[in-house]
């Protein structure tokens, strides 16, 4: 959609439905997706990780993210880099994710 301003809000809030297949948890709110940028024109990059380096299901998570994020009007492409620096541990959860209650 011309015109349209895809937020870093919008691309968490499409990313929120995508669970990792083994918590069954939005990736989101597990706090595997470490940063959002979005930038000229309509292109989405986003670094996340998985709960571990050799998780069997990494290609299925990356490629949802990108082909959800894709479906946002106003984004032509969105980049997803898998990074394993910082190691995910259940802290990151209240780094990038939820906040604890």
């Amino acid at each position: 959609m011309p015109g349209s301003e895809v937020t870093e809000q919008d691309v968490r809030n499409a990313l929120r439905e995508i669970e990792d297949p083994e918590m069954g948890t939005s990736i989101v709110d597990l706090g595997l997706v470490y940063e959002i940028n979005v930038t000229e024109p309509a292109v989405v990059k986003i670094k996340m990780t998985t709960t571990t380096r050799f998780c069997p299901a990494s290609g299925y998570i990356a490629e949802a993210a990108r082909q959800r994020v894709e479906h946002i009007a106003g984004v032509r492409q969105a980049v997803v880099d898998l990074v394993y620096e910082p190691a995910w541990s259940p802290d990151m959860v209240a780094l990038f994710g939820l906040p604890k209650t």
